[in-house]
């Protein structure tokens, strides 16, 4: 039995170290699934955002690729006034000629293939051959010194055509040059292009926005008559040469909105001071009569004048009648350096240049990307998808302002956003970047709570089980006792009475007085076997639960007497003398077979226990007290120790054959083990107790205390 029990426990151990080594396991892969998904969470907002950032540049570069080619002259012609019958046709001013800043625009310009500069802002072509310049406005001017130093130098110019350089050996030129774009560089080799991948400790990954790819992006080709291109062609022809007292501005950056807002009104003044006899009409038709048209701004159209000398004016000899294709390539990107490179978060300047061929004519129109609303652009997107818990940092911009930058270091993710012509560094990072360590932490104590409890509650269980199985195995040993004594106590008295009924009936005993005494012996006998077997049927019905008493009002000390005299012959048979000292109780409700036998039991005991004893008195008392009726049954024998008081009440516990480690043990003796639990049993079924107490000089005093306010109960 022991050896399963411990076979059990080895089996409950090592399923609860198992369960515990599973769910440590489980919180390890719950808390990197915790971090997977916050992770996750930042790649989701990163997309978010590059969507957006994407929608809001596709928007724009829609806009601006629509955007006609006459736009970027100071006067234009109207496609309304192209007709055979005009004499002569209205030009109106440009409708970018007051938007100086158009969103992520700034400042719009057309090179021609001469190298010259048109812009929508002054009303003459601007060359390198110009020495007077006093009349261009400061902001213009500086805006087309930029042009003509960073961008003409990028371009080829042969035979009457541009061309555009390859793009991407301009931004790998531009990166090698600009410290921000090297760091952005080395960034990307951590990259594989379409997981996410670690580079100390953050997690980063690329978001193309492929707005600019000219792939994404359809030329457009239309046809015009030979007449307006005309006209608008020679909107293009030179103008009043410049002073040479003017003096070159070295590469300026581009304007904010506050330095846009300066520059309009000097613009608008020039446009209400230009000479009427800037506006030339066609040559050989008539001028329209009546009030000007309004242009999309609501400015009025500029009064036909006379022709003034004109260049690249196409052949009298064509008709002007016939359609001319016109061909618009997307845009590409040129980055460019200039006076501080570094002062760009993308290492050099970014403008956005378009191809526009006329039949033979080729020229580019564009504008200088204003890299400042675009870094605005994306903060708002950034704001608008960031969750709870998350903020940003731009650590190109901090750079570029001279900012101390650490956010690097604290990002819990890292975009990337690439716009073709460079790179934009998002990191996203926790506001508080211990709440996952938090959360981990609070479940580590509640799984090792958990545990505990479960390893307690699991210890227990097996000291209980142990516990258990002691008491299981004492109680099999004491039933085996029970029954080797039982068997003896049947044995004896039936020997006795088989012996002497043998020697009776045989007629081996002639003397009359010792044929009296086998009688008795035979009648002593019988009642010595009828009591243990009425103390066995009383313990199964209280162990089944089917002992049933019956409670009547009575004299107990007449009771007790009737067992006293019932008793004596069993007594003195062994030598003791039983003494009574009964004192008047009254009336007391009581069942008679139960404390018959309690008293029996008392005196039986006595007789066992106190043999050695030199005084073989036994003595019975009875007396009234505090609601109870107390029977005491005394004896001088050795007593029972204080360790002991409680276990003799115990089912199958006989004192004497177990050591009891308090002086030396009294003889073993004969008996059941159930006495004295009936005695204790009856007792309590009397609303009473049993206790033991030492006589003196020695012996025990067995007190059996009944109730007297007991209600009779059947």
């Amino acid at each position: 039995m022991y050896r399963r029990l411990i076979i059990l426990s080895v089996v409950i151990v090592a399923a609860v170290c198992g369960l515990s080594g599973l769910g440590y396991h489980a919180i390890t892969k719950w808390a990197q699934g915790l971090e997977g998904t916050r992770l996750a969470e930042f790649a989701e907002v990163a997309e978010q955002i590059r969507q957006d950032v994407k929608r809001k540049l596709d928007e724009f570069m829609q806009t601006e690729q629509q955007r006609k080619y006459t736009d970027y002259l100071y006067y234009y012609v109207p496609d309304n006034m192209a007709s055979n019958q005009q004499q002569q046709f209205v030009a109106l001013r440009s409708p970018l000629g007051d938007q100086w800043s158009n969103g992520l625009a700034y400042g719009y310009f057309q090179i021609e293939a001469d190298g010259g500069i048109v812009t929508p802002y002054y009303p003459t072509r601007l060359t390198r051959m110009d020495d007077n310049r006093a009349v261009v406005d400061n902001e213009v001017q500086r805006h087309m010194l930029n042009i003509e130093n960073n961008v003409l130098p990028s371009i080829t110019r042969t035979s009457g055509t541009l061309r555009l350089p390859e793009q991407q050996m301009q931004q790998q030129e531009a990166a090698a040059s600009s410290p921000a774009q090297a760091r952005l560089n080395a960034n990307e080799q951590a990259l594989d292009g379409q997981m996410p991948s670690k580079g100390k400790g953050v997690l980063s990954k690329a978001y193309p926005i492929e707005s600019l790819k000219q792939e994404s992006q359809a030329p457009q080709v239309f046809k015009q008559q030979r007449s307006l291109v005309a006209s608008n062609q020679a909107q293009t022809g030179p103008g009043p040469v410049p002073p040479p007292e003017m003096q070159a501005v070295p590469n300026p950056p581009p304007a904010d909105a506050a330095q846009t807002q300066r520059a309009e009104p000097s613009q608008r003044q020039r446009a209400a001071q230009a000479p009427s006899q800037q506006v030339a009409p066609v040559q050989g038709q008539a001028v329209v009569q009546g009030p000007a048209p309004v242009t999309p701004q609501g400015q009025r159209g500029l009064p036909p004048t006379t022709p003034g000398p004109q260049t690249d004016r196409p052949p009298q000899t064509k008709d002007l009648s016939e359609m001319v294709q016109i061909r618009v390539e997307p845009f590409v990107p040129l980055v460019v350096g200039g006076a501080q490179p570094e002062s760009s978060i993308f290492g050099g300047q970014v403008f956005l240049l378009r191809h526009v061929q006329i039949e033979d004519r080729h020229l580019l129109q564009g504008f200088q990307l204003d890299e400042h609303k675009l870094i605005a652009e994306v903060e708002e997107s950034v704001k608008r998808f960031m969750r709870d818990g998350m903020g940003f940092d731009l650590p190109q911009t901090r750079q570029v302002n001279g900012e101390p930058n650490d956010a690097g270091e604290k990002a819990a993710y890292t975009a990337i956003l690439d716009f073709g012509f460079g790179d934009l560094v998002l990191n996203l990072r926790e506001i508080d970047p211990a709440w996952i360590a938090k959360r981990i932490g609070d479940l580590h104590r509640i799984y090792f709570g958990i545990i505990a409890t479960v390893v307690a509650a699991v210890t227990l269980a097996l000291v209980s089980l142990w516990h258990n199985m002691r008491a299981q195995v004492k109680l099999a040993q004491k039933k085996d006792d029970f029954i080797s004594a039982v068997s003896h106590e049947l044995r004896t008295p039936l020997t006795s009475i088989r012996m002497y009924s043998e020697m009776l009936e045989k007629n081996w005993v002639k003397s009359q007085d010792k044929v009296a005494e086998y009688y008795r012996s035979m009648r002593q006998e019988s009642e010595r076997l009828s009591r243990l077997v009425e103390n066995v049927l009383d313990f199964a019905r209280l162990q089944k639960g089917r002992k049933r008493y019956t409670f009547q009002l009575g004299n107990l000390n007449d009771c007790i007497a009737g067992v006293v005299a019932m008793m004596k012959p069993y007594a003195e048979q062994h030598g003791f003398a039983i003494q009574t000292q009964l004192e008047q109780t009254g009336e007391t409700p009581f069942d008679k077979d139960a404390v018959t036998q309690i008293v029996v039991n008392l005196i039986d005991n006595a007789v066992k226990y106190a043999r050695g004893a030199a005084d073989k008195t036994i003595l019975v008392r009875t007396r009234g007290e505090d609601g109870f009726t107390i029977i005491e049954v005394e004896d001088r024998g050795p007593g029972v120790p204080h360790r002991q008081r409680k276990k003799v009440f115990e089912q199958f516990y006989r004192y004497g054959v177990e050591p009891t480690g308090e002086g030396p043990s009294p003889a073993p003796t004969t008996g059941t083990g159930l006495g004295l639990t009936l005695v204790k049993r009856f007792a309590e079924a009397h609303g009473g107790f049993v206790e033991i107490d030492s006589a003196r000089p020695t012996g025990a005093i067995f007190r059996v205390a009944l109730a007297t306010q007991l209600s009779p109960a059947s």
